[in-house]
Order: structure tokens, then C-alpha cells, then sequence
């Protein structure tokens, strides 16, 4: 299960509306409002660099964070929205929503590989070929995976690995709707190249049969 869920620091806002927004971006910070979890909503400033190196990691709006508020208890939150600046594209404020330990939510989940030596294939020369090193699963929120795992062991050149093959923590699917490839292994390039060249000299052959007749 995971063991660490990211923090993502604030400190109140003193005072609501566009008057202290505007102050607080002109202070380097990025004005936000927490609700939900039936709690009074609570409004809060996020440092603009901080907030920006989040965004530009990506998946800030997938990702499940621990809002450290000064004088409050830590609360999971997810991103429900970033409102930018229409010329630069900066944020200009933010939303969080509570979440409660049963909330179901949309996350990325990593995929880690195991016992590849355990994998004929691989031993044979094959080429594990990671088609998601993520996987997106609706998962609760008071038990959310750190990782999922795929055992290697016995697989073959050539085989293709679905999401259904991989055990997924109990309550937790995968938001697409259909049996995803998360990986294959491929044949060895060497392999590969030898089965090209036949190929080119069997056309070669057909069209000199077909030129004979």
C-alpha cells in the first residue's frame, strides 16, 4: 500500500474576494479554496513556485496530495480545478475538494515489472517492451496502491500482457472499459532482422517464378 502521499503546503488566507486574491499574487502566491468533507470551505494561498513545479510535472490534477495547512489538520485532497491567466497561462487560483477515507477516486498507478530473469523469453534474447508504465484505476481513497506488480515469470516471446492479467488491490479498476496491453515481449532485434531478409528473398523468389511463367 502506499506509504507516502505528497504534501502540498498552504497557509490561510486572511480575508476573501478579489482584493485579497490580487494581494496574494502580488506576494508570490496563488490564492485556492478547500471544500467539501463536511467541513466549512477554508481558503488558502499556495506559493507560485511551488504550485508551478507541481504543474509542470504533470498530473497535478490526478494526483492525490496532503494538504498541510498551518493551525489545521492534514486533510487528503484532490485538484478539482486550475484557473489560469488567459495571456500567460500561469495559475491564478486553485480548488481542492476534501476527501473522505471511503471517496472513490482517479489516479495513476505505477507498474512495476518483477523476476524478468524468470521470463524464458527474455533469457532467450526477448525485449520487454513497457507499453504503460501507468495504469489509471478508480481506487478508494483511505487505500490507494503504491504500485502494481507484473510477474514476468514463464512468459514466452511474443506474449502480451493485459491489464487483466496483472492483480489489482481489492475495490480498485481500471477506469477504461476494455482489456488495455500493458506490456509485451517482443522478439530479439537479431531475430527480427533475419525474418525480414527471408521475407525480402521469398518475394524475390515469387517474382522470379512469376517472371519464368
Amino acid at each position: 500500500m502506499a506509504n507516502e502521499i505528497p504534501n502540498l503546503e498552504a497557509t490561510v488566507r486572511a480575508g476573501t474576494g478579489k482584493g485579497a486574491a490580487r494581494q496574494a499574487r502580488r506576494d508570490g502566491l496563488v490564492p485556492g479554496i478547500v471544500y467539501g468533507g463536511e467541513a466549512e470551505p477554508l481558503a488558502i494561498n499556495l506559493k507560485f513556485n511551488d504550485l508551478f513545479k507541481k504543474l509542470k510535472a504533470g498530473r497535478f490534477l490526478s494526483t492525490l496530495w496532503n494538504l498541510k495547512v498551518d493551525g489545521e489538520e492534514d486533510v487528503r485532497v484532490i485538484c478539482r480545478g486550475v484557473q489560469r491567466d488567459v495571456v500567460k497561462d500561469l495559475p491564478t487560483h486553485v480548488d481542492l475538494m476534501r476527501l473522505k477515507r471511503n471517496s472513490k477516486v482517479n489516479l495513476f498507478i505505477h507498474v512495476e515489472f518483477i523476476n524478468e530473469e524468470e521470463a524464458p523469453g527474455i533469457k532467450k534474447g526477448g525485449v520487454l517492451t513497457v507499453v504503460r508504465s501507468e495504469v489509471e484505476l478508480r481506487v478508494t481513497a483511505g487505500d490507494i496502491p503504491e504500485k502494481i506488480v507484473c510477474d514476468l515469470t514463464g512468459r514466452e516471446v511474443g506474449d502480451v500482457i493485459h491489464i487483466s492479467d496483472i492483480p489489482l488491490p481489492e475495490g480498485a479498476k481500471p477506469t477504461i472499459d476494455r482489456d488495455f496491453v500493458v506490456a509485451n515481449i517482443s522478439a530479439p532485434s537479431s531475430l527480427r532482422s533475419s525474418d525480414e531478409e527471408e521475407g525480402e528473398d521469398g518475394e524475390v523468389a515469387v517474382e522470379e517464378v512469376a517472371a519464368e511463367e
